[in-house]
């Protein structure tokens, strides 16, 4: 019984369905697991143990009634902390919001609560989801489970180890430039950035409107589908949101791959990629290729331009969603506020941002400003169309586009973060999916000296069916998955 906390989702609710197991057990045995490895990890911002019990023991309490449950009856989740939920501090592991409970739900957290999941507690990340790392956090770096020494990725740097290390079933990340999908790769899990607007965003603590998606993440390919059966869906809350009927996307995972045609992009192969990612990568499409697939090498030249562009439209949109954090309305306020408004305007938020966001407000204002606003902005917006019209003509000759999720193993904690230049070419290969719009996900393909190494399997907008059947058909036929870091 001790290993409860091992199980999958689907192990999971087979297991309380099938009144082997208490959902008050599973529950118990994750956040034994989380007082176990916490001190080593520091996967969460905020835990809810009592609440995640009563609401465990209300689960049980139905099933002994006869009375039926939700696809999620049981199950042990993890909420990013840029996700609102109602009642539960929400800090984006920012000083700024520090002391910040969401009056409301973000709409994914309804339709988890909808489903009989429960909410264990609240993920670190990259402060305001600024980074690929998790070393901005407010709250202190996560550390990466296969080497404590090491960056777990980011932004959602906790709902990826949290998983890794069994500390939790299921976790919700978010992705505005690779921010579920680094690091799943960096973590060795299944991370999906889902179509733009298949998920709602009503109540996710905006970075940049027009990029980023709350995604799944999870132990397997079919955890993934799953869950992302759960929160997708059209939301009237949200105007992003693509009206879409919902879908059952297990049913989509078929161990099948004949015929399917994969195009290999060779700009996400290119200079500054390691070599041994490079090795692992290839070991996967030949896999593939040796499971009835057929792959060519490709190139989409505006993939070059893509970094560039994602950062001038990502700080933008950020100079414009972080102006409302000014201490005066809401916000960290400083204690001594006597001065004039522009000086105690500019104090909070010296003091309530770490020097990331800061950076990144800065660039984006400039951006912005009159003058450069045709020169930077409006002109990224143009490549970006031209990136989107690339994927487009790529996508009529392949079915998929394959690559690695990250350029290189895990980098040493305090390595990159000096230089934000290099920490900026961590997203060179994710960043071109958001600017497009395209579902993304990042499976286990290897591993080199010890760390782990992710492919990046992309598809058409709203193929959600494609990528998941490659992931799982990949997961299926090697056994990357099972492989668990020594704690």
């Amino acid at each position: 019984m001790s290993q409860l906390h091992q199980l999958t989702a689907q192990q999971t609710i087979q297991k309380i369905k099938g009144n082997e197991v208490s959902a008050q057990e599973c529950v118990e045995a994750v956040f034994g697991q989380i007082h176990k490895l916490e001190d080593k990890i520091n996967a969460y911002v905020t835990l809810v143990e009592e609440q995640a019990l009563t609401k465990a023991k209300e689960i049980d309490k139905k099933i002994s009634e006869g009375k039926p449950v939700g696809k999620l009856a049981g199950v042990s989740i993890a909420i990013k902390d840029a996700i609102c939920t109602q009642g539960i501090v929400t800090t984006c592991s920012s000083r700024m919001l520090e002391n910040f409970v969401p009056p409301y739900n973000a709409e994914v957290i309804d339709r988890i609560k909808q489903a009989d999941g429960i909410i264990i507690g609240k993920t670190n990340m990259d402060e305001f989801a600024m980074g690929s790392s998790t070393e901005t956090s407010y709250f202190g770096p996560t550390l990466n489970p296969w080497d404590n020494s090491r960056v777990p990725g980011g932004s959602s740097g906790g709902s990826a180890a949290c998983i890794a290390t069994d500390e939790a079933v299921l976790s919700l990340g978010t992705d505005t430039g690779g921010s579920i999908r680094c690091p799943a790769s960096y973590c060795s899990v299944v991370g999906l950035k889902p179509t733009y607007g298949l998920v709602s965003r009503y109540g996710l603590i905006a970075y940049a409107n027009s990029l980023e998606q709350i995604g799944p993440m999870s132990k397997d390919v079919y955890d993934c589908a799953l869950f992302l059966s759960i929160i997708a869906g059209h939301d009237q809350k949200d105007g992003t949101s693509v009206n879409q009927p919902t879908k059952d996307y297990t049913q989509y995972l078929k161990n099948d791959v004949k015929g399917l045609k994969i195009g290999v992009p060779k700009e996400f192969l290119g200079e500054g990629t390691d070599p041994n990612v490079k090795k692992q990568v290839w070991g996967a499409i030949h896999k593939l290729e040796e499971l009835g697939a057929v792959y060519e090498e490709t190139s989409l030249p505006t993939l070059e331009q893509s970094l560039a562009t994602y950062y001038i439209v990502a700080m933008s949109e950020a100079s414009s969603n972080l102006a409302r954090f000014d201490g005066l309305r809401y916000g960290y306020r400083v204690d001594k506020d006597e001065a004039d408004w522009a000086t105690v305007y500019s104090q909070n938020r010296k003091n309530g941002f770490g020097a990331e966001v800061r950076r990144r407000i800065i660039l984006g204002t400039y951006a912005l400003s009159a003058g450069y606003y045709n020169k930077y902005y409006l002109k990224a917006l143009k490549v970006r169309t031209l990136i989107r019209k690339n994927f487009e003509e790529a996508y009529k000759k392949f079915d998929v586009l394959v690559g690695p999720t990250m350029p290189f193993p895990p980098f040493k904690i305090g390595e990159k973060i000096e230089d934000p230049l290099q920490l900026y070419m961590s997203d060179v290969d994710t960043v071109s999916a958001n600017l497009a719009g395209l579902p993304a996900i990042s499976v286990p393909c290897g591993f080199t000296k010890g760390l782990p190494v992710g492919l990046q399997i992309l598809a058409p907008p709203l193929r959600e069916d494609l990528v998941l059947q490659v992931a799982y058909t990949f997961e299926q036929n090697t056994d990357y998955n099972g492989v668990k870091p020594e704690l």
